[in-house]
């Protein structure tokens, strides 16, 4: 160990971590601030008034649903407390998955790809990498809230109210980058380490979901068992409880020291759980390309085929409550109807909460094909390449997944909504039936964003990175455009406004074929530069 409790070289490794990222955490700023000054906009312009504002308060009250999925509205005669309602624990949530990722990036991944190794053959302190990117994770979360709070200031909104729900979003993720620094030491890989530590994570939302359904009668004191619940309860805009933001601190200072103690005690590349041992010998199902990509793919289809399953049922139980609300706001149901359809307000609200299934989908589109540039630039393919498998049989294994991984998302994910709709209206297997067949429909949608995903990857494997942006401004487009009254043409960029609304309108074939053909055309570019140009 060199230096001062083994942290020489930090500050190298800190502005190294801070150029790495210097697209990543700009636009999570970026998109997280303009997600929520764009929701207390809209809500200033649909509940413009303090009446219109509590009622909406007091139906929500009385919906164990939406109290689950957002929390309980701790004040709604301003915008401000209904902006904390709507955006607090899923900002918060979102940020601490920053905050994880990032962490694990920068200590579990790079030893597993043998770059720490590297790096730490010169004066670099055992302690450096683990604290260059708890600062990374820290300094991208308090960006997240001074750019929030200087949007909603801007907006007129109270400062103080603000700047704690701000705090609330960096509160998480620097708590959640903590539980990511102690993954990093549990785990031998990074995947491992994602895992973990996003269970944790997926935990503390339902522990905070259980406790604000229950209400005031029930078990409340389950949200006290949840980070996202202590957040929650910092309360902005609503005689804010400033000591919560203490209850965080000490709690990612255990955790962080704890990481600390741990990365003493482990060699270098090693983690404190014992790896399984494989079997001397590989199954027939590893014979091939494919059996590698399923065996590389399947733990990710696994978990994204569980959270759309408690999505769905979440969203589907929700639909006749969400529709209710709406049904008094003319505004905001107009709103629905232009993402969901002209027909009735719940098929209205399903089917624009299967729009955002598709366009969630669309990120494991791009994450199953991009998984064949990490294996390129981490050196793995070329041990496959050199054998008797040529470079469209390795890539057609990801791609299987990419293409029919997104068909069960969706099964999955229609079936669990219309099961948890079918709940409410008596009708449990007829609207599982119906509404996974309705998912069904956005896949062209989500095949063309995996066809530019791979065609980024064929041509310019640089800038794949691209097809992620892209896919956000997709999301950003379905989400607001209807709110902000973009026009069409602009509405038009996203291949998801070009789908029949369904369940509700009639299916017509000719925009569902366009979108498959290009996706297939722009997937076929992909593939024919991949045999083209020079891997690594």
């Amino acid at each position: 160990m060199t230096g001062r409790h083994g942290l020489t070289g930090t500050g190298a490794l800190l502005h190294l971590a801070v150029r790495r990222d210097r697209v990543m955490v700009p636009a999570w700023v970026l998109v997280m601030t303009l997600v929520v000054t764009t929701s207390a906009a809209s809500i200033g312009s649909y509940y413009d008034t303090v009446a219109s504002r509590l009622a909406l308060a007091a139906s929500i009250d009385t919906n164990t649903s939406l109290r689950a999925l957002y929390g309980p509205v701790h004040e709604a005669s301003t915008i401000g407390g209904l902006t904390a309602w709507r955006m607090l624990t899923f900002g918060a949530a979102l940020t601490g998955l920053m905050g994880l990722l990032l962490v694990v990036r920068h200590t579990r991944d790079e030893e597993e790809t043998g770059r720490l190794e590297l790096v730490g053959s010169g004066a670099v302190g055992r302690r450096a990498p683990l604290t260059a990117a708890l600062l990374t994770a820290f300094g991208a979360s308090l960006a997240v809230a001074l750019f929030l709070a200087l949007g909603l200031a801007v907006q007129g909104e109270e400062v103080a109210g603000s700047l704690a729900l701000g705090l609330s979003f960096a509160a998480a993720g620097c708590l959640f980058a903590a539980v990511g620094a102690v993954a990093a030491q549990l785990a031998t890989t990074g995947r491992e380490a994602r895992g973990i530590a996003s269970a944790v994570l997926g935990m503390s939302f339902l522990l905070r979901a259980a406790g604000d359904a229950a209400g005031e009668k029930g078990p409340g004191w389950l949200v006290w068992l949840s980070p996202l619940g202590w957040v929650e309860n910092l309360r902005p805009f609503a005689d804010e409880r400033w000591w919560v933001l203490a209850l965080t601190g000490a709690a990612a200072a255990a955790l962080a020291g704890t990481a600390y103690a741990l990365v003493a005690r482990r060699d270098l590349d090693a983690g404190m759980l014992p790896a399984r041992p494989g079997p001397a010998r590989a199954g027939a199902g590893l014979s091939g390309p494919f059996g590698l990509a399923r065996r590389l793919q399947r733990g990710t289809l696994a978990g994204w085929t569980a959270a759309y399953a408690v999505a769905g049922l979440v969203l589907g139980a929700t639909a006749e409550g969400a529709a209710d609300l709406v049904e008094e706001n003319p505004k905001v149901a107009d709103v629905v109807r232009e993402m969901g359809g002209p027909q009735s307000l719940t098929d209205a609200f399903l089917a624009a909460m299967l729009g955002l299934l598709g366009m969630v989908a669309g990120a494991y589109a791009v994450q199953a094909v991009l998984r064949l540039h990490g294996e390129e630039t981490g050196g793995r393919a070329d041990p496959v390449l050199a054998c008797a498998v040529g470079r469209l049989r390795w890539a057609a294994g990801h791609l299987v997944f990419a293409a029919f991984g997104t068909v069960v998302l969706m099964l999955v994910g229609g079936a669990a909504m219309g099961a948890g709709h079918g709940v409410v209206a008596g009708d449990i297997t007829g609207r599982a039936v119906s509404t996974a067949g309705s998912a069904l429909v956005q896949l062209p949608a989500v095949w063309l964003v995996g066809g530019i995903a791979l065609m980024l990857f064929g041509l310019w494997p640089r800038i794949s990175a691209v097809g992620w942006g892209l896919l956000t401004a997709f999301v950003v487009i379905g989400l607001y455009g209807p709110v902000l009254h973009l026009d069409q043409w602009a509405m038009d960029l996203s291949p998801f406004t070009h789908l029949p609304k369904v369940p509700g309108e009639e299916v017509t074939a000719v925009p569902l074929a366009a979108l498959t053909a290009l996706g297939t055309v722009l997937g076929a570019a992909g593939l024919t530069g991949l045999r083209r140009r020079d891997l690594g």
